[in-house]
């Protein structure tokens, strides 16, 4: 059942596990995604913990402590989120041994509200990464405006961070440029840095669902002749991207003293449209030293009856250069969609967390211990 996920391991793409929840920790279930299915890391964003916590299964007696507690409903959360992490970063700390801190690692996102405040990104972070208090943890700081500046002073700080949330090619390039000023501060801190990690999540399938659904509006037969490829183009031009600045003289007066590069990382990989293969965002994007977080399924099918043939990224740049000129030349406005994108994945994410804060407080008032 794992040939091809180890065929993907093999091919240089570190397969993570978009999913995290206290029955996958307890349950073993995790543990067995990492002994069987080549898992080795997870990844987490606020709608993840909206629902696991939300479906209550093995949060009860931690809520009930808290409630007793009094504790506020912010507190109550990352209480949780941050003992889920931690749980989920000491399963993962022999992978994260063994690949001398390359991968075992477990993601935990600031609170999404403050994802246009710089300095409370930047506070939010320090207090995560104290609170999870494991070396394996990567802090997600969103890839907007002003979370560029926030990248370059937690990286500075040592603080090993996921970019999220990144659509645009000229974004991800901000984002590349900000990993390398914070790896320069840190450097003039003394710090290691060869103990600072870092991953950019490049988003994919969003990309189509925008784009495919604007080719419809067009209607014409070169215009559905384009759906679907306009996701793997944007990710792969990325990659060409990561080539060029991590083989820059910037890069290599880092590396020299022991940096590590920011490796791309594939997110929302799980196909939106059925007509698409499920597994289309993990075979067609396959490239070395890159992640691929996937949702269970994705991974399942992968598993099941991913077709893996070596690198399908590096030689395709022209064609998805190709690919994505095409798409502007029928009026799809690139610039348009991944901002709109960016703007719609901070929403979600909120809205996410309101839910969250919403459900936790009814349990904590629910749980709360009659006054004598």
């Amino acid at each position: 059942m794992t040939d091809a996920l180890k065929r993907l391991s093999d091919e240089g793409v570190a397969i993570w596990l978009d999913d995290l929840s206290r029955k996958r920790i307890t349950s073993g279930n995790l543990a067995e995604l990492i002994d069987q299915s080549h898992v080795v890391g997870v990844t987490t964003n606020p709608s993840i913990f909206q629902k696991a916590i939300s479906s209550g299964d093995g949060y009860e007696q931690q809520l009930a402590d808290l409630a007793a507690r009094k504790v506020t409903v912010d507190e109550a959360i990352r209480m949780i989120t941050t003992a889920d992490v931690r749980d989920a970063a000491d399963i993962l700390r022999p992978v994260y041994d063994r690949t001398d801190g390359q991968d075992g690692r477990v993601s935990i996102e600031v609170d999404p509200r403050l994802a246009h405040n710089t300095t409370a990104t930047i506070a939010e972070a320090k207090q995560l990464a104290w609170l999870v208090d494991r070396p394996n943890t990567l802090i997600k700081i969103p890839a907007t405006k002003a979370g560029l500046p926030a990248i370059t002073e937690v990286i500075g700080k040592g603080i090993s961070v996921n970019v999220t949330l990144i659509f645009s090619l000229e974004r991800y390039r901000e984002v590349m440029d900000a990993y390398l000023a914070g790896l320069e501060k840190a450097k003039a801190a003394g710090l290691d840095l060869s103990l600072i990690h870092s991953v950019a999540s490049f988003f994919v399938s969003r990309v189509d669902s925008e784009i495919d659904k604007r080719l419809d509006a067009i209607g014409t037969d070169e215009a559905k002749a384009l759906k679907g490829k306009a996701a793997l183009a944007n990710a792969r031009l990325a990659y060409e991207a990561y080539e060029e600045v991590f083989s820059s003289d910037r890069w290599n007066a880092l590396e020299r003293v022991g940096a590590n590069k920011q490796r791309a990382l594939w997110a929302s990989t799980g196909v939106k449209d059925p007509a698409y293969k499920d597994t289309l965002y993990v075979v067609d994007l396959v490239a070395p030293n890159t992640v691929n977080t996937m949702p269970e399924a994705t991974l399942e099918a992968t598993a099941d009856h991913g077709e893996v043939t070596g690198d399908t990224v590096r030689a395709t740049y022209d064609q998805s250069r190709a690919e994505l000129d095409a798409v502007a030349k029928l009026g799809v406005s690139y610039d348009d969609v991944v901002q709109l994108l960016e703007d719609e994945g901070v929403e979600k994410f909120e809205a996410s967390w309101n839910d969250l804060l919403k459900s936790t407080e009814a349990e904590l008032a629910r749980l709360a211990p009659t006054e004598a």
